[in-house]
């Protein structure tokens, strides 16, 4: 790991009255997995919401690949190689899995309008390229054999899969997952714990947010906990779990170890 891709400095989020983020600073190292955790309610896709342009900040910055994004919309936050998918699956259900993935290529796509018109050969090359793309990214995933198939017709965990396929289509340089693990199995789970590994070591720096924690122990380096809104530790895996502020914010101060 090198320097860090993201550092969120002095974070605020307000929703009128209501504090969501109160000055929450970290950095996340390039080539690393980082999780953000939290109780229920603690901010932690409110900060995901803020980092990738979905809702702006009150106060604080936001500064990826050495560039400020705070206030950026959504697509120009892609465009700059930060890529998210979300909580709920966001598909086109009634489209093929193929064509679901070709459309998450647009941000690689080179072809304008004036290319259209005057060399249509450089479009089909365009064209040829990009479906070639889209079938490397089914594979690596793991869902090529349902190329011809609607989204809509996938069992849950194949969706979120093609969810996953669609932000990698854009070559993120940092993919940023809302609960990838919600509502799989254990097998989906140790499934997608190797494809967040695989993710990684295609270099791409992976910034998610769990609730399963034995997925987050066991694939993070780094963890980041929110409560109330506030960073209240981040460290190693290892570090996090023993931490009395994470036992207190989980457990109540009743038990005697963290998040396991």
């Amino acid at each position: 790991m090198t320097g860090s891709t993201l550092e969120v400095s002095a974070l605020d989020v307000r929703f009128g009255g209501v504090q969501a983020l109160a000055g929450v600073s970290f950095g996340v190292p390039e080539g690393a997995v980082v999780s953000l955790i939290g109780p229920n309610g603690a901010g932690k896709t409110t900060a995901f919401n803020a980092i990738t342009g979905y809702l702006a900040p009150t106060a604080g910055t936001v500064t990826f690949a050495g560039e400020p994004i705070a206030g950026l919309r959504p697509h120009q936050v892609a465009r700059r190689g930060l890529v998210r998918t979300f909580q709920k699956t966001s598909l086109f259900a009634q489209v093929t899995v193929g064509e679901n993935v070709l459309m998450g290529l647009h941000l690689r796509g080179a072809s304008r309008l004036g290319a259209i018109l005057l060399d249509l050969r450089r479009v089909r090359a365009e064209e040829a390229r990009l479906r070639e793309a889209a079938e490397e990214v089914m594979a690596f995933v793991g869902i090529a054999h349902r190329r011809e198939e609607l989204a809509a017709s996938l069992p849950y965990g194949e969706q979120r899969l093609l969810e996953l396929a669609i932000a990698l289509a854009a070559r993120p340089r940092m993919l940023l997952l809302d609960e990838p693990a919600s509502g799989m199995n254990p097998a989906e789970k140790e499934s997608t714990m190797r494809l967040i590994g695989r993710i990684r070591d295609q270099g791409i720096t992976v910034f998610l947010v769990e609730h399963d924690m034995r997925l987050v122990m066991g694939i993070s380096d780094r963890v980041l906990v929110l409560n109330h809104g506030q960073l209240i530790a981040q460290g190693s895996p290892a570090e996090v779990r023993r931490d009395p502020a994470v036992i207190q914010a989980y457990l109540g101060g009743e038990g005697a170890g963290a998040p396991a």
